[in-house]
């Protein structure tokens, strides 16, 4: 493995947080919250995978149809029933490409990558169980079958021995299912108690900061989730998303607000595509 930054210990665990993952104006009760297992992958729904060129990383990504998963036409988000998981979105890109400069080393590209460069234990999470049966899953073991057939003739050594779990559910209610959270941990009196071997030492997130209204319980649910002292959080991000509101700005105010952690921008992409994106990094101060 290439060299880490200075100063960045080498990481154990991640939550992934899947691609727009909170509704925006939900118009229907969220889905309970569930561990979906590797076993309940899909069979109903065509699953196909295409490469991705990641400046010469090679990743597999999934395409399915929402018509398929949901039985909607071709739609990236509707309210509190579907939440754009089974797009890829410029953000996820963009955080991969960062991790391979910063660490030296939904689709679930990001956790896919990270379980490959280290990480031993690697949780995703997207609102929908639908979107984890049928196409994260689907993706993680294309892409370790794909890396496990290479290890011959690769000079790196891939990590496929990784744990990874999925978790769908709202932001709001998720962190009761999710097992590194420091709410789960209680002191004799049953209250929550700070635990520093609590808690995910990176928060990857992509495409997730669009919707003012979700933006709380985000926030709230990083702050349970991310451990303490030492956890980083990667957001990737547009600068704005015109019509909804929301934004690595807008985020990045709730966050001074807050106070409790401080951010800092690695990362700029302005190709053209897209208004201008972002890639940031957090911690707790």
């Amino acid at each position: 493995m290439a060299a880490k930054q200075p100063g960045l210990e080498p990481y154990k665990t991640q939550l992934g947080l899947g691609f727009l993952d909170a509704p925006q104006k939900p118009i229907l009760p969220p889905p309970p919250c569930l561990e979906i297992l590797p076993s309940e992958v899909s069979s109903s729904v065509k699953y196909t995978v295409e490469p991705v060129d990641l400046g010469g990383l090679t990743l597999l990504k999934g395409r399915v149809s929402t018509r398929e998963v949901f039985n909607l036409s071709n739609c990236d988000l509707i309210p509190g029933k579907y939440e754009g998981g089974l797009k890829l979105w410029e953000g996820s890109l963009d955080l991969v490409k960062t991790l391979q400069k910063e660490l030296g080393c939904g689709h679930g590209l990001p956790g896919i990558f990270a379980g490959f460069e280290g990480a031993a234990v690697i949780h995703f999470q997207d609102f929908n169980a639908e979107v984890l049966r049928c196409l994260t899953i689907p993706n993680v073991n294309a892409n370790i079958l794909k890396k496990s057939q290479s290890l011959a003739t690769d000079a790196r050594e891939w990590n496929i021995d990784a744990e990874f779990r999925f978790f769908a559910g709202d932001w709001s209610e998720v962190h009761q299912i999710l097992p590194c959270t420091h709410t789960n941990v209680k002191d004799q009196n049953c209250s929550p108690v700070p635990d520093q071997s609590v808690g995910y030492d990176i928060i990857l997130m992509a495409e997730t900061v669009y919707s003012i209204s979700a933006l709380p319980h985000l926030y709230e649910l990083i702050k349970k989730c991310l451990n303490r002292p030492n956890g980083v959080l990667y957001m990737a991000a547009k600068k704005h998303y015109f019509g909804v509101g929301g934004g690595s700005r807008r985020f990045l105010s709730v966050v001074e607000e807050d106070g409790v952690m401080a951010g800092s921008l690695i990362a700029e992409v302005a190709d053209g595509s897209s208004n201008v994106r972002e890639v940031w990094k957090f911690h707790l101060k």
